[in-house]
């Protein structure tokens, strides 16, 4: 009997170690997948050097492996600001960025978890940003020119996060709001400039008549002086006409005198006068 209870406790003991022995077996490996990376913490403290992608030894019990996602990670941060002529200026950021797997150990050490590092770090740091490319300009150059506004906070902003071991891969602005007094303004100065453009083109058709008036009235007096120039030249032939008529209807029997044009000059017909008598003759 005591042989049996001594053989069970045996097997009872041998089966515990060997389930300890997968169990340190398994929990003395990690293995870090693509895309991600692991801070070693023995006894709650953060070894130096981070894992990368692999398998990776870590004492079994009195260890633990935080893992990092070091893929793309994308955010969408608001932030609100005054411009240079004092307008309030409110915008959405759209963030995307990844941690450096190289300084994952002092983010791990610093902020702890990502959720952290989006709210103590990105949130503040891009509000910060925003202040910095906001006062450089008004808020009709910050709407208008939204490409430079956004060149200067992504300037601003990598900057500031790369130390931290944030690598900021693109930013976009997803709204750009400003307050309703220069939303007012904006629309009073669209109408005034509708309706300076309304009178410049008034301006430009009445010019464009009187123009026309003018070429007209030119164009009357010419006709007008080449007419009076016409019966100038005419007014020697009219005179011959009526005296012959005169001469012809107050004669008595004298023949009228008849008068001949031979087509010359440059004044137009030059006249002559003779005797019909002298013709039958």
């Amino acid at each position: 009997m005591s042989r049996q209870v001594t053989a069970s406790i045996s097997n009872l003991i041998g089966g515990i170690l060997a389930a300890l022995l997968v169990f340190v077996g398994f929990n003395s490996f990690i293995i870090i997948n693509p895309g991600q990376t692991g801070v070693l913490s023995i006894l709650g403290k953060a070894q130096d050097g981070a894992l990368l992608e692999g398998i990776h030894f870590k004492p079994p019990v009195i260890s633990t492996v935080d893992i990092y996602d070091v893929t793309v990670q994308k955010f969408e941060v608001p932030a609100q600001s005054s411009t240079k002529d004092l307008q309030n200026l409110t915008a959405s950021f759209a963030i995307n960025f990844r941690l450096d797997p190289l300084k994952v150990v002092n983010i791990r050490r610093t902020q702890g978890t990502l959720q952290n590092i989006v709210s103590k770090i990105i949130a503040p740091q891009t509000q910060e940003s925003f202040k910095v490319a906001a006062a450089k300009r008004t808020v009709e150059e910050a709407i208008t020119k939204r490409t430079e506004l956004k060149d200067d906070f992504d300037q601003a902003l990598n900057g500031r996060l790369e130390k931290y071991g944030i690598i900021v891969l693109d930013t976009s602005v997803v709204d750009l709001t400003f307050s309703p007094e220069f939303a007012r303004a904006v629309e009073e100065k669209q109408i005034a400039e509708q309706r300076a453009q309304r009178a410049v083109y008034i301006a430009q058709e009445a010019e464009q008549q009187a123009q026309a008036d003018i070429n007209r009235a030119k164009g009357k007096a010419e006709a007008q002086r080449l007419l009076a120039e016409t019966l100038n030249n005419q007014g020697g032939n009219l005179v011959l006409q009526k005296e012959a008529i005169e001469a012809w209807r107050f004669g008595g029997a004298q023949m009228p005198k008849v008068l001949v044009t031979n087509g010359s000059g440059s004044g137009g017909n030059v006249p002559f006068i003779f005797n019909l008598s002298d013709v039958e003759k």
